[in-house]
């Protein structure tokens, strides 16, 4: 799917909402596909909450003597400010992040930091699977038969909090429906619809055009090895070490049990390391999300109507102003709930129960808007078809069953009753 959207740029040069605006369907100044978006982007606001505080949560962790010496510096002048910085610690420091993140924001400063934050990453991820493969040795074996029943259904794995659980880990795993939105707009500013441009007769274009293309498919089949890579070492990490020792990420305290799996490879002494990854993760997360969500937002309130960009200016603008607005709301979000599971689960269930509306539009597109020279074969085409039906089953069972447990199911009650 995200292959054929940034094909679909490459042939047209448009984002994906000017391409969704043009389908048929309902209009409220825009067309009907585009506010689902804006509805879902509100609904996956809570997740910048959620990096909010889990950069938060780390910086705490690394540091926890900052807000005791601040809170013991309070108890003199007000023992009740003191005594709620000691049960929030971690609010300052979503205070600093929030900070940063605007200042970075507005600044286009990032890439000053995008090599250490991508180095940090990569180190954490590398440091992950090196400890899937040791754990076995030391005391925490993955069986054959630990992986073999967790691919086994058994009934009780269709509980409402489970099937939740795994469909918002289905939305945000790898590419979600948020990033598909914005992937084509990551093509058209990294150049690769640039580079390509204007669609026109020669062959010339049909060369630069099928040239990206291979750029874009090395872009995305690597990035779907590496963040499948990851995401299993995280799983059999958890499962492996956290699981045996009754040990649940929860609330405040959901990094430094994270930081647990490390500890029987490295020692305690990889805690650190462990926090300063989940430092750059997040942070990184956190900026990337809310500078796309300002420029698809940006986008949108230009083709609804709400606003009319005369020219760039314009619209840069907007887009500076809510590059302010996201993260604010995001910390105001994480002071209510300071819960990051639960907050990143909730936006991944909006997040998965929109792909197969952008699956369909993907289908759509392929078919009807690319340019026939760059279309894909009959091997693409066949996994496109795939992806788009697995995606639609898995979300439409997830979706009707969380709406039957809520709304249709009898009470045990009312069961008893009858």
């Amino acid at each position: 799917v995200q292959i054929e959207l940034g094909r679909f740029t490459l042939s047209s040069g448009k984002p994906l909402l000017a391409a969704l605006n043009e389908l048929g369907g309902p209009r409220w100044g825009a067309n009907w596909q585009v506010w689902w978006f804006i509805i879902m982007l509100f609904g996956t606001t809570v997740q910048l909450g959620a990096m909010t505080g889990g950069v938060a949560l780390a910086l705490n962790s690394a540091f926890p003597q900052a807000m005791t010496g601040i809170a013991s510096q309070l108890h003199g002048i007000s023992p009740d400010a003191a005594a709620w910085l000691t049960t929030h610690n971690e609010h300052p420091w979503a205070v600093l992040t929030w900070f940063l993140a605007v200042v970075l924001l507005l600044s286009g400063g990032y890439q000053r930091i995008e090599l250490i934050t991508t180095v940090l990453v990569a180190a954490v991820t590398a440091i992950t699977l090196a400890s899937v493969l040791a754990v076995p040795y030391l005391g925490f074996p993955i069986s054959l038969d630990s992986l073999l029943g967790g691919m086994t259904i058994n009934p009780s794995d269709y509980s409402e909090a489970a099937v939740i659980a795994a469909f918002g880990c289905f939305g945000i795993t790898g590419v979600g429906a948020a990033e598909l939105y914005f992937y084509p707009y990551w093509c058209i500013e990294k150049g690769y619809a640039r580079y390509t441009g204007p669609r026109e007769d020669s062959p010339d274009w049909v060369r630069r055009a099928k040239g990206w293309m291979r750029v874009l498919k090395l872009d995305c089949w690597t990035s779907m090895i590496v963040y499948t890579v990851a995401t299993v070492s995280f799983y059999l990490l958890g499962a492996a070490v956290l699981n045996p020792q009754n040990l649940h990420p929860e609330g405040t305290a959901i990094i430094n049990t994270l930081a647990e799996m490390y500890v029987p490879v490295f020692g305690p002494q990889t805690r650190t390391l462990f926090l300063v990854g989940v430092w750059a993760v997040l942070f990184k997360t956190l900026y990337v999300a809310s500078a796309s969500d300002a420029r698809l937002t940006a986008d949108f309130l230009n083709i609804a109507g709400f606003v009319k960009f005369r020219d760039y200016s314009d619209r840069k603008l907007w887009t500076r102003v809510c590059c302010v607005i996201y993260p604010t709301v995001g910390l105001c979000l994480y002071f209510f709930f300071r819960e990051p599971k639960v907050m990143v689960a909730f936006g991944g269930f909006i997040q998965a129960a929109t792909l197969p509306l952008i699956s369909f539009s993907t289908l759509y597109l392929r078919y009807k808007k690319i340019d026939r020279r760059i279309t894909p074969g009959l091997f693409s085409d066949i996994l496109l078809w795939i992806a788009v039906l697995s995606i639609s089953t898995v979300a439409c069972f997830a979706v009707s069953k969380t709406l039957y447990d809520n709304l249709l199911k009898p009470t045990p009650a009312a069961s008893s009753h009858r």
